[in-house]
């Protein structure tokens, strides 16, 4: 294993995932409309919504995705997994196209986000095996943490109860959050692991 691909991975899923979180911070206060928490992150890159400071927030989202691209090839030096690299591979893609289609078409922006939270949520459970403990318990959890809000958010879409008293814009940031601090961990763990070895797969 190239240990140097280890730390470059790392750096670029950590870099990516906190990039975001602070441009939401910035977008959010920016942002005009009222009850913004309450409302998709969508909106937050959408002109129509949040005028021209959109472009920070659809920014920002092009750039995680093009980091976890990035970092899905340095993954496939270190883990070898062909299914892991093509599961990041496809949830980086997916953030990219998000970004790309976010004030064209908001059908197509679902499609896509869709696709990338089930695959970041998937990668989450398989970073068990590569995770040293409590790491990997902690990915596991944040992977079932994204799973049960994607299910709701999408029950929400029929009926609003689905949503739990914490709205559109609540749910949605259940998916989303827990993906980047999944990232974050996950980024964290690769840059700081002293270890040479992967720890052998686990059952």
């Amino acid at each position: 294993m190239n240990y140097d691909s280890k730390k470059t991975a790392g750096l670029l899923m950590f870099v990516g995932a906190a990039q975001v979180i602070l441009a939401a911070i910035v977008s959010e206060s920016v942002y005009s409309g009222v009850n913004v928490v309450q409302k998709e992150m969508t909106a937050l890159g959408t002109f129509s919504s949040a005028g021209n400071y959109a472009a920070i927030f659809d920014v920002s989202v092009l750039l995680l995705g093009l980091t976890v691209i990035a970092g899905a090839y340095f993954i496939q030096r270190i883990f070898r997994n062909k299914l892991f690299t093509a599961l990041l591979s496809v949830s980086g893609a997916g953030v990219v196209a998000m970004a790309l289609v976010a004030n064209f078409s908001l059908q197509l922006h679902s499609i896509f986000a869709m696709v990338t939270f089930v695959a970041l949520a998937v990668s989450a459970f398989m970073s068990y095996k590569f995770e040293k403990s409590p790491l990997s318990y902690v990915s596991v959890v944040l992977g079932v943490v994204m799973l049960s809000a994607l299910v709701l958010f999408v029950l929400g879409q029929v009926n609003s109860g689905f949503y739990l008293g914490i709205s559109i814009g609540g749910m949605e940031r259940f998916i989303i959050y827990p993906a980047l601090l999944w990232l974050l961990g996950f980024g964290a763990y690769l840059i700081g692991d002293s270890s040479e070895t992967v720890p052998a797969n686990k059952v």
